[in-house]
């Protein structure tokens, strides 16, 4: 006679050891967000008592209430919006000048092997210059208007979107484009339907630096004789030991950098939200 061993099943969770697993987890969520505000605070609170007893003074680094003072006079009498708003302009221009280059090159490159031949050595060649050394050529050539600035902004941008679409094109899987072939796609339904979805994670990897780039760009593009934006009010308080406005002008261009940036990411994940 066999005798059969039925192993028991394992029990099932009770619902309230799952509530409470939840909730332990949310909690620590919640105390993960809450430590790694700890040590920016820590590091104001140094920085006002340090400046309250005068071992930082004024003129070296403002204190962050006067930081805040003053960010809070320049807003109510328009002066950092209307500087905000010339420096945006410029990023604008700049990026979709630079950006619509740098995707029409590297769509021709990545597309024939006749377009890589005509545009991608130039523009290795080219991107190798340090384009913020090109700012007393531009000068000389465009004057010390809006154009250099745009124009320094517009290249700093391309190289980056340039490179990562280029890149992103070349690297569709070759099934892909043969299973395209087999069901006779036309050009434009490859384009559509197997290059641009494939080449997507990569060019948006581009869009990121890019707009990194363009803030970094303006910084330096608004030093050249800038009457207005971001740059300008930098400027000017430097003349005058304004550590206070330097400082409220280096938090905007952060801060935009953030925002351009967590856009971006947003973008991309509605975009790839067939890779998760």
């Amino acid at each position: 006679m066999t005798t059969t061993l039925v192993r028991p099943e394992p029990d099932a969770p009770a619902p309230d050891t799952e509530r409470r697993g939840a909730r332990t987890q949310r909690v620590g969520s919640r105390m993960s967000w809450l430590r790694r505000w700890v040590s920016p605070v820590a590091i104001l609170v140094i920085w006002q008592l340090l400046s309250t007893s005068g071992i930082l003074t004024e003129d070296v680094l403002a204190s962050p209430l006067q930081i805040l003072a003053t960010a809070v006079e320049l807003l109510a009498d328009g002066t950092l919006q209307s500087a905000t708003a010339t420096s945006i302009t410029r990023v604008l221009w700049g990026f979709l000048i630079g950006g619509s280059v740098g995707l029409v090159l590297a769509t021709v490159a990545g597309l024939t092997r006749i377009g890589e031949d005509a545009v991608d050595p130039p523009m290795q060649m080219l991107r190798t210059l340090p384009h913020f050394g090109l700012i007393p050529l531009f000068i000389v050539w465009m004057g010390i208007g809006e154009t250099p600035k745009i124009a320094l902004i517009a290249m700093g941008v391309a190289f980056p979107l340039y490179l990562n679409t280029f890149a992103g094109i070349r690297s569709v899987d070759r099934k892909f484009m043969e299973v395209a072939e087999t069901l006779n796609l036309t050009r434009r339904q490859r384009l559509r339907h197997v290059i641009i979805p494939g080449a997507l994670p990569q060019a948006l990897v581009g869009l990121r630096l890019s707009l990194g780039v363009a803030w970094l760009s303006l910084i330096v593009a608004e030093t050249v004789s800038a009457d207005a934006g971001l740059g300008y009010l930098i400027n000017d308080a430097r003349e005058f030991l304004k550590t206070d406005v330097i400082v409220v002008g280096l938090a905007v261009y952060s801060l935009l950098g953030l925002l351009t940036d967590t856009l971006v990411r947003y973008i991309e994940r509605k975009a790839l939200a067939w890779r998760s």
